[in-house]
């Protein structure tokens, strides 16, 4: 019996958004070890640059590889520039966002109208607008992988991140449309919805406030937040070609976050 390796991405090439550091870095170096030619888009070209050099050095020059590409993905014409550069590419994962800070929380009746467009600008219509672009290729070749990384803020609801959840739960509303619509034609669509990732700013936080990671810790069943890494062993699998099978998924990576725990 033949069983396709989870990590057989030899031949492959995918762009990872927002990938110039955390969980878009991640993912895009497991990519990379699979065998897939990736690239790293990033707003900042020094950024992307420096991760794709890092890439390349671990999984070597070739197809295991690295390469930066600089756009904003609220900006139509830099997408279209991207895509220029990179050409078609097998694999898609939407991983750019704006990202919800923990401590700067709001009540949804406390929000203002005009905050809300930067958030679905960038968590919704930047996922759509990069699948657009290199999704009719997919659909010539009869061969494609959307993964759009989400939260559960959207997929089951958070006080204090009302416009955040809506803008991810509906990237996630989009992803299951376009599975329906695009399985035929060998192309898979796919999310992965996270919980607290200690990273970044969110990182900082807690270490400057050790007593509320403690109370957040207890939404958490495995005793931990995650890491950058904890979604890139899925991602590859999902963009593999043992996720065939496997379309309009949303699949949480949260340590089995449940905030009535």
């Amino acid at each position: 019996m033949s069983v396709p390796l989870y990590a057989d991405l030899d031949g492959r090439s995918a762009v990872v958004t927002g990938a110039g550091g955390g969980v878009g870095y991640e993912i895009a170096g497991a990519l990379a070890t699979a065998g897939a030619l990736v690239w790293i888009n990033d707003l900042d070209a020094d950024r992307a640059s420096e991760a794709a050099e890092a890439i390349t050095s671990n999984g070597g020059d070739g197809p295991g590889g690295a390469r930066p590409v600089v756009a904003d993905v609220t900006d139509a014409d830099a997408i279209a520039a991207m895509a220029e550069t990179t050409g078609p590419v097998d694999i898609v994962v939407n991983n750019a966002g704006l990202p919800l800070r923990r401590f700067d929380l709001k009540r949804f009746a406390e929000t203002e109208p005009q905050s809300w467009h930067e958030w679905i600008e960038i968590n919704l219509f930047g996922v759509m607008q990069v699948t657009h672009t290199y999704l009719s290729d997919m659909l010539e070749q009869e061969w494609g992988r959307v993964v759009t990384i989400v939260s559960d803020a959207g997929r089951v609801g958070e006080r204090g991140q009302v416009v955040y959840g809506a803008a991810k739960a509906g990237a996630m509303g989009f992803t299951r449309g376009l599975a329906m619509e695009v399985g035929r034609h060998g192309v898979t669509a796919n999310c992965i919805a996270l919980g607290s990732i200690r990273h970044g700013v969110i990182s900082e936080a807690y270490d400057a406030n050790p007593e509320i990671e403690a109370k957040i810790l207890r939404n958490y069943p495995v005793g931990r937040l995650g890491t950058p890494a904890d979604p890139a062993p899925l991602a590859v699998l999902l963009c593999s070609e043992a996720g065939s099978w496997i379309t309009g998924q949303v699949y949480p990576v949260n340590g089995g976050y449940s905030s009535s725990l």
